[in-house]
């Protein structure tokens, strides 16, 4: 299998790393199983004979007509993360050849992978118009923005749509390369995840920071202030509403546009990232965590945790060397966030 990885200006060094670290193990281990798969031909290609890294490390590619026939075309990070530097890069002319090849590649129907803010780049040629995708959990309400007609899932680590492979944030490289791998072999997968000690992680969600999406837009972002001074007590929209001084029409529209989910929703993973904070940082039960966070009954928590995060919450019950005292009862005890 032919795979040509696009080496771009100031790449995500451990992304470009991870990828190729992943494939080359690989491909020296295939040999170890009873039927192994064919064989992995990795070049890296670029419109420079050498490319410097985010890092500044040099990168020696091969021209990029090693694109233009490749089995496989993967595309590590590209170098801008930050919203408004990502957005001009995105438009820019020193985008424009690798979007311009992404286009190709997908007219061929040749599969593309991409991960982190590389989906970014994909969805900016058009080609995830009407697919699946994901992308790094703090971009995504930019993504949503900025590309309205492709579904967004930030819950998951690694997505698959017509042939476009889409990972997470930024070391869902490994992840990314990973799938890959199984794709051809499971076994063979297997074998290199022990071999680099990899586990695959099915979601993003434990690792998303609910306040850094929300302060995206500035009502869900006065929605969370809100919300976090109230997370013990019974949740009401039309009183946040009424407190932020929009509609609760207006509430829900624009934290479903922001976010991709309902305020509802929404105010759960705020819940749900409390009370695993709280479960690794004291000994409280789980049923006075699940009050303090606006839950009568323990097992609704139970189930929230698991579902959102992947986790049980007794193994977010970690044992650090020094616990936190758990804080006294009263007002001055109230969770904010």
């Amino acid at each position: 299998m032919r795979v040509a990885i696009l080496v771009l200006d100031r790449v995500f060094d451990s992304g470009l790393a991870a990828i190729l670290d992943v494939l080359r193990t690989a491909d020296e281990l295939r040999g170890r199983l009873p039927l192994p798969p064919p064989a992995w031909q990795v070049t890296t290609v670029g419109f420079t004979e050498t490319v410097r890294t985010g890092a500044g490390l040099c990168v020696h590619t091969s021209p990029i007509a090693h694109a233009e026939s490749c089995d496989l075309l993967v595309v590590p990070a590209v170098p801008e993360q930050r919203p408004g530097e990502l957005a001009a890069f995105l438009s820019g002319p020193e985008s424009a050849p690798a979007r311009e090849l992404i286009t190709r590649t997908r007219a061929r129907r040749t599969p593309i992978a991409t991960a982190c803010a590389g989906t970014f780049l994909l969805a900016e040629t058009g080609i995830l118009d009407g697919l699946s995708a994901t992308t790094t959990w703090w971009l995504a309400p930019l993504f949503r923005r900025r590309y309205p007609h492709v579904t967004l899932d930030q819950s998951r680590m690694v997505t698959e749509s017509d042939g476009i492979t889409t990972a997470g944030a930024a070391f869902a490289h490994t992840d990314l390369a990973l799938n890959l791998v199984r794709r051809r072999s499971p076994a063979l997968a297997d074998l290199v995840a022990s071999y680099l000690v990899l586990d695959e992680r099915p979601s993003q969600a434990a690792h998303t920071i609910s306040g850094t999406l929300a302060a995206a837009d500035p009502i869900v972002a006065a929605f969370e202030r809100w919300a976090r001074e109230r997370l013990h007590e019974p949740l009401s929209i039309r009183a946040a509403a009424e407190a932020l001084g929009v509609s609760e029409r207006t509430l829900q529209r624009t934290t479903r546009a922001s976010l991709g989910t309902s305020p509802v929703r929404f105010v759960q993973d705020l819940r749900v990232e409390q009370a695993t904070h709280l479960l690794r940082s004291t000994d409280l039960t789980i049923a006075a965590i699940a009050r303090r966070v606006g839950y009568e009954n323990a097992n609704t928590l139970r189930v929230l945790v698991r579902d959102r995060t992947g986790t049980t919450a007794g193994q977010h019950r970690r044992t650090p060397p020094q616990r936190l005292a758990p804080s006294p009862p009263g007002p001055s005890s109230r969770t904010r966030g």
